[in-house]
């Protein structure tokens, strides 16, 4: 069985070592998104104290990690392109999977999940952005039916930001 929920102060080990991993295959794929001071140990505990932090279980077994906030992002408010939602809405950040776990469909697994939530809390959007070069979570997103909305810039770097709206119940 497949399921999202909140991380708990004792999964901050396994859910650091999923981060790493992803920072490792994002270098092996001739990128870097995430760099050595973020996502962190610190930034996952801070997500985590703050009921941002999630994990997506997999039979029980943490597969991955995932930031999800309610409350909008600020640099999301300059937008060079348009959002197709309207606030409020919902956003993923820090999202991985853990390599044991890659190309089972995990990512669209969660996706699902991160919809079946934010709907469920009466939010009918669901905002990301992601590396201009990181091609597979841009290809994860495609699939999903999430749309390309423009560019966004966060610290200094220029990142794709995709949406999708919740139109249908779950």
């Amino acid at each position: 069985m497949n399921e999202i929920e909140l991380a708990h102060v004792n999964d901050v080990d396994r859910c650091l070592e999923i981060i790493d991993s992803g920072k490792k295959f994002q270098n092996d794929q001739g990128f870097v998104e995430w760099t050595d001071d973020y996502p962190n140990r610190e930034s996952i505990l801070e997500d985590i104290l703050a009921n941002k932090g999630f994990v997506l279980r997999v039979d029980g077994i943490i597969a991955g990690y995932l930031r999800i906030d309610f409350t909008g992002m600020p640099y999301y408010k300059e937008i060079l392109g348009d959002w197709h939602t309207e606030e409020p809405y919902a956003t993923v950040h820090s999202f991985a999977i853990a390599e044991e776990y890659r190309n089972q469909g995990l990512a669209s697994i969660a996706l699902e999940l991160v919809e079946r939530l934010t709907y469920a809390c009466q939010i009918y959007g669901v905002r990301l952005d992601t590396a201009l070069e990181n091609e597979r979570m841009k290809h994860i997103l495609k699939k999903n039916s999430y749309q390309i909305c423009g560019k966004v810039n966060f610290k200094g770097a220029d990142r794709v930001a995709f949406d999708k709206v919740l139109k249908e119940k779950f």
